[in-house]
């Protein structure tokens, strides 16, 4: 630091301190750094094996975290209200089969896809009646949701895959066309992003999600209607859910029960490495777009690198309750007066 004839500091010297407290504050933010890992990790990744930054691999990849990053989303807002939603994997799931199963029994497609989202969006809203107005835990409401729409996707489709022939290629083009080169799946996922990340930062309505999530007492008497919120939340993890589902279906044109195993904890893994808290109050969807981006990429490189796909859940787990440690080591005193 430079000083002054008098000990004051010179004009330098304050440019010194600015440009260090700016350096802190971004390095205190879990975005900044977890950006600084995700390109430390690509950069490795590139030298490790040279398919990596391939076209094909780069807009391979950007399909595959398009459909995480969308249900992931949903699910950081539920992190920011203090809950979340088991049941978004098997909703997604349900959707793409009920869409499917309209279609083989003659319903115009584009139809079939307006009731499966509808589907979607009244599994939300179940979930959210129950936990937001009869007051269920939910933990247990969306783990009973995802038993009920798994099950029926199991019951639509007697445990076999669908397959789509002869579908329309304008339903097609949503999850495989392109727009200037770039996937329009890819491009839909930016657009809710952008949608939802504006909503978090300026919407009335979604600054209610972060004062109950904060302290939902001190939320319902300054007047917030608290069950409202909680089942609007649920309503749009359901909507997201289900729209990922057709955008699938419209991807690989097969309805498949089993889609979206496991999504729901990929979802949560994004929104809590991404800076989401299981205290509630905290998260951002810039921060999951992050998150999913690291675990697409740590998916990435176990394919590229030839490893079992057998340790993708692993190591996602792993990373999962690194990020759950560390957020309970940075809000420590919270969780202990709780």
């Amino acid at each position: 630091m430079n000083m002054g004839s008098g000990g004051q500091v010179t004009g330098q010297g304050v440019q010194e301190i600015h440009r260090t407290s700016l350096l802190t504050r971004a390095l205190g933010v879990r975005e900044f750094t977890l950006f600084i890992i995700i390109i430390g990790f690509s950069l490795i990744l590139s030298l490790l094996t040279p398919h990596f930054l391939t076209k094909a691999n780069i807009t391979t990849t950007a399909i595959g975290l398009a459909a995480d990053g969308i249900i992931a989303a949903g699910m950081t807002v539920a992190l920011v209200l203090g809950g979340f939603d088991l049941s978004v994997g098997a909703v997604m799931a349900l959707s793409g089969v009920v869409a499917g199963s309209l279609y083989l029994s003659g319903t115009n497609i584009w139809l079939a896809a307006l009731v499966a989202l509808g589907v979607g969006m009244l599994c939300g809203l179940v979930n959210g009646y129950f936990i937001g107005h009869v007051g269920l835990n939910p933990f247990i409401t969306t783990l009973g949701m995802m038993s009920i729409a798994r099950g029926s996707s199991y019951v639509l489709t007697k445990g076999s895959p669908l397959s789509l022939a002869g579908i329309s290629k304008g339903f097609k083009f949503l999850g495989g066309g392109r727009i200037f080169g770039f996937p329009v799946m890819v491009l839909i996922y930016l657009v809710i992003v952008l949608v939802m990340d504006f909503a978090m930062r300026r919407s009335a309505a979604m600054r209610q999600v972060f004062y109950v999530g904060s302290n939902e007492k001190a939320a319902a008497l300054s007047g917030i209607d608290v069950s409202r919120v909680k089942t609007g939340v649920f309503f749009l993890t359901g909507t997201l859910a289900a729209i990922t589902g057709i955008l699938t279906l419209s991807r690989f044109t097969v309805a498949a029960p089993n889609a979206g195993m496991s999504a729901e904890m990929r979802a949560i893994a994004a929104s809590v490495i991404g800076g989401a808290s299981l205290r509630g109050g905290e998260g951002t969807i810039l921060g999951s777009v992050l998150g999913v981006i690291l675990l697409a990429l740590v998916n990435n490189a176990l394919i590229l690198l030839n490893v079992s796909v057998y340790w993708q859940d692993l190591l996602t787990g792993i990373i999962l309750i690194s990020a759950v440690l560390l957020d309970f080591l940075s809000h420590r005193s919270t969780y202990l007066t709780k």
